[in-house]
């Protein structure tokens, strides 16, 4: 078991550090941290199954109308619109709420998808993408002659 020097210093230091980025966080606009201003984020998950690349993202309150999706080279773009407005009524107390933005969301596709025969479902506020894999080409053996 060796000995190591307690350093008050260092453990200041972690806080000083992590108070920084607390205030980097909530002072710093979100565009000079490479957010577009008043967009929504999308959670996104992506995964292969049965030979098919699934996307599944989750888009509460958005109706299918609302989302635009495109497709340009290898990158998937899921473009929206969310316009939700709720009023409720408890005793005296009246309650307005309204939820408006656009988001955006792009992703990478890998090369060996057939993007022209992309299936786009969207039930309960969830869209579920499903892109058939095509067969990678595979490496050919050329065999060389001697004269």
């Amino acid at each position: 078991m060796s000995l190591v020097r307690w350093d008050p210093y260092r453990e200041m230091l972690s806080l000083r550090e992590a108070m920084d980025r607390l205030f980097e966080e909530s002072l710093v606009p979100s565009w000079a941290r490479g957010e577009r201003p008043g967009a929504l984020g999308v959670p996104i998950d992506m995964w292969e199954s049965e030979g098919n690349l699934m996307l599944s993202a989750s888009m509460p309150g958005v109706k299918p109308e609302d989302v635009d999706i495109r497709v340009t080279g290898d990158t998937l773009s899921i473009r929206g619109q969310v316009r939700e407005e709720e009023e409720r009524q408890r005793g005296s107390v009246r309650i307005q709420e309204r939820r408006y933005g656009a988001f955006e969301r792009s992703v990478r596709l890998p090369a060996n998808v057939n993007t022209d025969a992309i299936d786009a479902t969207f039930e309960d506020g969830v869209l579920k993408l499903k892109i058939p894999q095509i067969e990678e080409a595979k490496a050919k053996h050329v065999e060389v002659k001697a004269k």
